[in-house]
């Protein structure tokens, strides 16, 4: 087990938190992370670019000139990719799939890795708790600086872009509306972490880590377990 210190939204220690290895202390896999990571930004992807073929451009059905006997160079239709006006060739295509599948148990060792390469760089702050009970961005900036002050986290309050992303253990409209205006903050209920949002923010900022840290691993122990199937007989 690897303990951690817990702070609260002042800045201040106000106890520990156990952490198991198998989720916080697991080695960096560049291939493991690399295809996982890709694969996501894959499926998330939005295809807009479209370029029109010779097929799909309007006109050029009939033969610009007869095959021989003019001297010119023979061609079949204006809509050629070498014609002006013509189609455009081997260019993008909106029809083209990117969605790749991601097995589960990569999914979940992708999402393991990443969490263990943060608190090796000293880049996870565990919060008891924001205490929230309206929402008011004023506090929330206020709590991002306070955390400022810790060691290592000094630029919570200065990044302007991905600075960090807080994840809540249970939903609260309050917190998160909170966070929402300010611009270098992203928030995500815990059980919805990834591979690639823990890697977008410099840091990753838990709220109520032990019961944050319970939800991150009963999904990896999930999706690490396989089936238990009896024996043909």
């Amino acid at each position: 087990m690897i303990e951690a210190t817990i702070y609260n939204a002042a800045g201040k220690k106000s106890g520990s938190v156990q952490l198991p290895e198998s989720v916080f202390g697991l080695k960096w896999n560049d291939s493991l992370m690399h295809q996982v990571v890709t694969s996501m930004q894959d499926n998330a992807r939005t295809n807009v670019a479209h370029t029109k073929g010779r097929g799909d451009v309007r006109g050029g059905g009939k033969k610009p000139w007869k095959q021989k006997g003019t001297g010119r160079a023979r061609h079949g239709s204006i809509r050629s990719p070498i014609w002006k006006g013509g189609g455009v060739a081997h260019g993008p295509s909106n029809e083209k799939v990117f969605a790749r599948t991601i097995p589960t148990k990569m999914r979940a060792k992708a999402l393991a890795i990443a969490l263990s390469k943060k608190m090796e760089d000293g880049q996870i702050l565990f919060v008891d708790s924001f205490g929230f009970s309206t929402p008011k961005t004023a506090a929330a900036k206020k709590a991002m600086i306070a955390l400022s002050k810790i060691g290592g986290f000094e630029r919570l309050a200065t990044k302007k872009r991905n600075a960090a992303l807080v994840a809540f253990s249970e939903k609260s409209d309050a917190a998160e509306k909170s966070f929402r205006n300010i611009g270098s903050v992203a928030t995500m209920a815990a059980r919805n972490l990834n591979p690639v949002a823990v890697l977008r923010s410099t840091y990753l900022i838990l709220e109520n880590p032990e019961a944050a840290i319970k939800i991150i691993a009963s999904r990896l122990s999930k999706k690490n377990s396989s089936p238990n199937l009896a024996p043909k007989t």
